[in-house]
């Protein structure tokens, strides 16, 4: 598109992007093929301020009829179990498992407009399911697989999906863990469950097995929807301790798909893997940046830790590997992929944490020197804004543009133009929300921002560096949510638990960043209660408690006593301070 449109230089293809937003996206509309069953009468209006935007207004679609343009036999999914062999699964055989669970649900007595939720792995019923969900007009609730009973229990409450699909444990490395379990634990939802372990499952009086479910009907007609039709409901930390429910709607996955045919070099028949979860973002973001663009979606069902998921890569002939850079930390320490071909890979993509340098070249080296594309967004932009391409130098753990389509500006505390400072979006941008289901939306965004140059702005929340060569570094957080391992949660829930602990009058966690780079840490300042514990006794009942009542993968890395936690004059917690004082110790 950039050679289509006379550019030779890819910065002026971006300003050209953004001076010329609704030339830019209804060309990207076209260019991926995205189908409508009724055209637009405008594709962008912005008569209520550029905080509400009408994308293909008054169109008619169903953002699912999108991902199935393949050939019927082209391959569209690549999965392989542990320990078992490779499994390839072509389009007309995803959209027949796609129209049974469609007619599974309507059997079922759902109608347009129910919720339905999905606490799985990443697996080929998971995408199935999520497909199908959308496919009959039903919203899906995505919830990641490694959540306690308690999260479940809490997105559930606000969602209110009539039915929940799960599976009855999931394997990991020969072990089986409870899921079942967990999703019944603190709620009622009537659940559909995928066995997958030989032992019994001792299911409620209105569950059933998916089995039971599955339709013997392999034709379904799509139920065509409004742009703004919501399609799926994530969640994303809010700094008052509940989640925000972000809704996506038909037009959220243009943006993924977007970003995934300009930015990581998606293109038809590709092959992309990036072990991650339906219940974060980039699991939807997976499933419409490989199908969309007519490429093949690769899961490994196993941990992507060890040399038998680099051996899947390998196989599955991936062509775009999407990591983490916790994943790259332990591929780089323990050698596990260094004897394999990856020659097929055309480049990496690493999201969800601050990547550390020398990391980002070894995994570079492991697929002959292919570039690393940095991406980060958010839940709430339906893909990134900051990120990297193929046609610009690529520099280890930095970012060399703003994603195409979209801007954003760095501002100081004094809310003047600068190199280092949070970063605003400049609104309107196709996927960005219009709505949350628990939040007023303009207070969360828009609310008591500064302008730049006479326009809204909108609140993210990260902070950047611009280098001098024009490139972008990550420089965390300004609010009080914190990345754990690809996760953003925020401080305050880590908090309520944590202050429930006998020696703990008050508590704030703040992630530190390591002196080299790379992923953030999470260290707990608290305020003592007299106790008897010793210092590696705290250390490891705060470590417990985060497990069982947070996340598994989050991990205290130091538990430090302070004699009062510093705060600000309105008595907010200064949690900078605290980071400032921890990195200078």
């Amino acid at each position: 598109m950039m050679q289509a449109n006379g550019f030779e230089n890819y910065q002026d293809f971006w300003k050209w992007s953004v001076r010329n937003k609704e030339e830019f996206w209804e060309a990207t509309v076209k260019n991926l093929g995205i189908k409508l069953e009724k055209e637009y009468t405008s594709f962008l209006d912005i008569s209520k301020g550029v905080e509400n935007p009408k994308w293909l207004k008054n169109a008619k679609l169903n953002i699912i009829d999108s991902c199935f343009q393949n050939e019927d036999e082209a391959t569209v999914l690549i999965f392989q179990k542990e320990g078992k062999e490779i499994q390839k699964v072509s389009q007309i055989e995803l959209l027949k498992l796609v129209n049974q669970i469609a007619n599974g649900l309507v059997e079922l007595g759902l109608q347009q407009g129910d919720k339905i939720a999905i606490d799985m792995p990443m697996t080929l019923e998971a995408v199935a399911i999520y497909l199908a969900g959308i496919k009959a007009g039903m919203p899906i609730v995505t919830i990641a697989d490694s959540f306690t009973p308690n999260e479940i229990a809490v997105r559930l409450k606000i969602t209110e999906p009539k039915v929940i699909f799960t599976q009855d444990v999931l394997q990991r490395a020969g072990k089986e863990l409870p899921l079942f379990e967990k999703v019944c634990e603190l709620n009622d939802t009537k659940a559909v469950v995928l066995k997958v372990s030989n032992t019994n499952v001792s299911l409620r009086e209105n569950d059933i097995l998916w089995t039971e479910f599955l339709s013997s009907k392999k034709e379904f007609s799509t139920v065509i929807q409004n742009p703004d039709d919501i399609i799926t409901i994530l969640f994303s930390s809010g700094t008052t301790g509940e989640p925000k429910a972000i809704p996506w709607t038909h037009t959220t996955p243009i943006k993924g798909a977007s970003d995934g045919y300009y930015h990581q070099d998606i293109h038809k028949n590709d092959v992309v893997c990036w072990p991650t979860n339906l219940g974060w973002m980039m699991g939807p973001w997976l499933v419409f940046a490989a199908l969309i663009n007519k490429a093949s979606i690769a899961l490994y069902y196993g941990a992507p830790m060890g040399v038998e998921f680099g051996k899947f890569v390998q196989d599955a002939q991936v062509t775009m590997l999407g990591v983490i850079p916790s994943f790259v930390k332990h591929w780089k320490t323990s050698n596990c992929m260094e004897n394999l071909e990856w020659n097929s890979i055309k480049c990496f993509s690493s999201t969800g944490e601050v990547s550390n340098p020398s990391e980002m070249e070894y995994l570079m080296q492991l697929a002959n020197n292919k570039p690393v594309i940095e991406y980060c967004g958010g839940t709430e932009i339906g893909g990134g804004y900051v990120t990297s391409t193929m046609v610009q130098p690529n520099i280890a753990s930095t970012f060399s543009t703003q994603a195409l389509g979209g801007e954003f500006v760095l501002l100081d505390e004094n809310n003047n133009k600068s190199n280092k400072g949070e970063l605003f979006i400049i609104p309107p941008v196709m996927g960005l929300s219009n709505t949350l289901l628990n939040r007023n939306h303009f207070d969360v965004y828009y609310k008591g921002t500064p302008t730049y140059k006479g326009q809204l702005l909108r609140r993210h929340g990260d902070e950047l560096q611009q280098l001098e060569n024009g490139y972008y570094k990550a420089q965390g957080r300004v609010d009080d949510a914190i990345n754990l391992g690809g996760i953003k949660v925020s401080s305050i829930q880590i908090e309520a638990v944590l202050n429930q602990l006998e020696f703990i009058k008050e508590s704030a966690a703040i992630a530190v960043s390591p002196k080299n780079g790379g992923p953030s840490l999470l260290v707990v300042y608290y305020v003592e209660i007299k106790s008897n514990l010793s210092n590696e006794e705290r250390l490891n009942e705060a470590k417990s408690c985060i497990r069982k009542q947070l996340n598994p993968l989050f991990k205290v890395t130091d538990l430090v006593k302070i004699d009062s936690l510093p705060r600000t004059a309105s008595n907010k917690v200064m949690r900078r301070k605290l980071r400032d004082l921890y990195e200078n110790s």
